[in-house]
């Protein structure tokens, strides 16, 4: 996972872009994973675990409502978490995650392992894209996580 986030660094460092996380089933893993890199200050902003709907509307002032609708695991969610972290910042670029990682479900229809994660850049379409992963709730958080950071640097690569 460093050499992602070492390279994901470099990338935003190169095009002096910062970053901001918004996260739920991970609780901060990936901006662990950034500042584990020398020099992410200079690129990250910061991050808001917003584990609970609660946090969600406490910190990213999501909407209840929204949230009831769609799920807090939800394309929808994961995109609002993206917008509201980059709105709340004003970073360049937000990642949100949001899923469940179990063992046991949350008693929606959401199955274990169903994970969203969005992104979000200044003057772009905000995305969202579904995984699912198996295995125990360590290996669902860190799979979320690797694949954010993949997410991020195809994304810097190809447009920025």
């Amino acid at each position: 996972m460093i050499n992602v986030a070492e390279r994901l660094i470099a990338g935003l460092t190169a095009k002096s872009l910062t970053i901001v996380t918004a996260e739920s089933c991970t609780g901060g893993l990936l901006a662990d994973s950034l500042v584990q890199v020398p020099g992410a200050s200079s690129v990250f902003w910061g991050g808001f675990v917003t584990y609970s709907v609660a946090a969600k509307q406490a910190m990213l002032g999501l909407d209840e409502e929204r949230i009831r609708r769609y799920g807090a695991v939800s394309a929808e969610t994961a995109r609002d978490m993206a917008e509201a972290a980059l709105a709340h910042s004003g970073a360049d670029v937000a990642v949100s995650i949001t899923g469940l990682a179990g063992p046991d479900g949350d008693g929606s229809a959401t199955p274990v392992g169903m994970v969203w994660i969005g992104v979000a850049v200044h003057g772009k379409p905000v995305e969202a894209s579904p995984f699912h992963y198996s295995g125990s709730r360590n290996e669902i958080r860190l799979a979320a996580t690797q694949d954010a950071l993949n997410i991020l640097l195809e994304r810097l690569d190809k447009n920025g």
